[in-house]
């Protein structure tokens, strides 16, 4: 009776950080670069803001479900990016129906022509998908790419400092682990969905640089941020899940011990 509370306890637990950090990838995706904020210094797309969670999540589950959970968190992510961009083409080439028979709130009317990220220029009135589609698809692409490269290199990463640390100083490979991927996926993901504006030369090089230097610094602050909250949440999961300094919630009854 006692493993069978442990073991829905360790799956209701997986379930919920997998649940935190598939809906934060999805906002960042579907939100994307339709609205950019400023905080303070930094300028920053809306998509943005829930991301860090991405990474504290796989850091939990690096530290309490081991290396090979962390990495199915971060395929089935992967995967999820594949159908969010499935989804958005299937639409975008599907047929519309015709503009009379579109609700008003389906056609937005333009002031002025409007440069869309793909070259296009609009001039008139567009559906708000088709707005919607052309500001998120080359974006969903970008953190595709910054995602693959960024995730699995967080997760190996954690556990590279956590084999050299033999288990000791969780503050070390949460930040040093984060800090690094996190500077790849903000390289990559600005450059890749401005990179076409820019040889076009609709952006400016220090504008480029604005971006990643904001996109890395927000997420640098969150992820530094992050360290007392993991060192809660490992202290009191670890007690909720029944689980010595050394292993991992992999099997109820017999728990892999850290290599």
């Amino acid at each position: 009776m006692l493993d069978e509370l442990i073991r829905e306890r360790r799956e209701r637990v997986f379930l919920v950080l997998a649940a935190v950090f598939l809906g934060a990838m999805t906002l960042l995706n579907v939100v994307g670069i339709t609205r950019f904020i400023q905080l303070g210094p930094l300028a920053l797309a809306v998509g943005v803001l829930p991301y860090p969670l991405t990474f504290l999540c796989t850091d939990l589950v690096s530290e309490l479900y081991g290396r090979a959970r962390a990495n199915f968190l971060v395929t089935v992510g992967l995967g999820l990016n594949f159908l969010i961009l499935a989804v958005l083409t299937l639409g975008d080439l599907a047929p519309s129906v015709p503009p009379e028979s579109m609700p008003p709130w389906q056609i937005l009317q333009l002031a002025e022509p409007v440069a869309l990220p793909n070259g296009e220029i609009v001039t008139g009135q567009i559906g708000l998908f088709e707005l919607i589609y052309a500001t998120t698809s080359g974006a969903v692409f970008a953190s595709m790419l910054a995602y693959i490269t960024a995730q699995y290199c967080d997760v190996q990463l954690y556990h590279f400092w956590k084999r050299l640390t033999r288990g000791k100083h969780l503050w070390l490979r949460n930040n040093f682990s984060t800090l690094l991927s996190q500077m790849v996926d903000s390289i990559m993901v600005v450059t890749v969905t401005f990179g076409a504006v820019y040889w076009r030369g609709e952006m400016a090089f220090n504008t480029l640089l604005v971006l990643v230097g904001s996109n890395y610094a927000f997420k640098a602050l969150s992820a530094l941020a992050d360290t007392l909250p993991l060192y809660l949440l490992v202290r009191w999961l670890r007690s909720y899940l029944q689980l010595g300094p050394n292993e991992y919630a992999v099997v109820v009854t017999d728990p892999v011990t850290t290599p």
